[in-house]
């Protein structure tokens, strides 16, 4: 529902996605923007609106021009901080504040953009160490109830119609900096010595990352596993969750990574991990409990850590049941939105 009128005067917040593409930024907004709009006066500005806030239009946006009482303009990317800029030095009652996931050294108009933020919020102490600046931790959550293990997992495995028993995922776009191909390499190496295993990856291979996908089904033919080994493309978020559900073990295979929310999802269905170092998995893994950590870039080395998993799946079980107590406890997303609110609270 567009937001106007009398509620647009008591408007805080203006949660913005001025992205084109579907992206995990995109999804980390989704998921805790509704949370959010129950808490404090939020909206919507952008694409790929989720249920649960309102959607503030353009026109919406204009009437805000002038206004006396301050307007929190929450950015995630560098055209939502440099539209808020522009928009404040126009007139516009803004205050801005720009969520950093980035592991590396920022750009320099990422660093001049940063410095007029009002408040910052870093989604880890190791984003927080390259924005010089004061800045807020708050980690990524998830959503437990819609990410919750099945009932039966073997019944859920079954609906696949994969091969064997058990399933091991790598999920997200499908690229080098994912880690898609050391996933493959590690599959093709594992799988001929355990036939109770199929292997899933999910997720969008956008125009230009056709000749990877394409050589990564090469690699798989020349292996014999075109029936073990499947690429699902994008897909639907409820059938996502639907694969997240049929999996015992999860490999997180990034290079780099801002946070890496599909760590937390996967830990939050009751998934093992076997997790590059990487975005946040050195703080999501407890290593030898939820799951196993693994150099950067090392197909071999995530080979090895998988393996112990595939000779025992019951291991890998409970590594799972540790991994879900571990996201409740720590990385929920009721806890996300809740420090969220506060620099809100604080900034308004």
């Amino acid at each position: 529902m567009p937001i106007a009128g009398k509620t647009a005067d008591k408007l805080q917040v203006i949660i913005t996605n001025l992205h084109w593409r579907y992206s995990g930024v995109t999804a980390t907004n989704r998921m805790v923007a509704p949370k959010l709009a129950a808490m404090i006066d939020a909206a919507w500005l952008g694409s790929d609106i989720p249920d649960g806030i309102a959607r503030l239009s353009f026109g919406g946006l204009l009437r805000l021009w002038m206004r006396r009482t301050p307007v929190i303009w929450h950015a995630r990317r560098n055209n939502e901080m440099i539209a808020g800029v522009v928009l404040r030095a126009l007139g516009w009652p803004l205050k801005l504040l720009f969520t950093s996931a980035a592991q590396r050294h920022h750009s320099w108009i990422t660093r001049w953009l940063i410095r007029r933020m009002d408040a910052i919020i870093a989604t880890s102490d190791a984003s927080a160490s390259y924005l010089k600046r004061e800045a807020t931790v708050v980690t990524h959550g998830v959503d437990t109830e819609r990410y919750a293990p099945p009932a039966d997992r073997a019944a859920a495995f079954a609906e696949s119609k994969l091969p064997g028993r058990y399933a091991i995922g790598c999920f997200g776009r499908v690229r080098a900096q994912k880690g898609t191909d050391l996933f493959v390499d590690a599959m093709c190496a594992l799988l001929p010595h355990h036939p109770e295993f199929s292997a899933v990856i999910v997720g969008a291979i956008t125009p230009d990352q056709i000749g990877f996908a394409n050589e990564l089904r090469r690699t798989i033919a020349t292996a014999g596993l075109q029936d073990r080994i499947i690429i699902t493309g994008e897909l639907e978020i409820a059938e996502v969750e639907r694969w997240y559900r049929r999996l015992t073990i999860y490999a997180f295979t990034s290079r780099n990574e801002g946070f890496g929310l599909t760590l937390i999802e996967a830990m939050s269905v009751g998934a093992a991990l076997v997790a590059t170092r990487a975005g946040a998995a050195e703080i999501a893994v407890e290593e030898g409990v939820t799951g196993t950590l693994v150099p950067t870039g090392d197909a071999q080395a995530l080979a090895d850590a998988i393996a112990p998993l595939m000779r025992d799946p019951d291991v890998a079980h409970a590594m799972g049941e540790s991994g879900r107590a571990r996201v409740l406890d720590k990385f929920s997303l009721d806890a996300e939105a809740r420090n969220i609110a506060a620099v809100y609270r604080r900034l308004v």
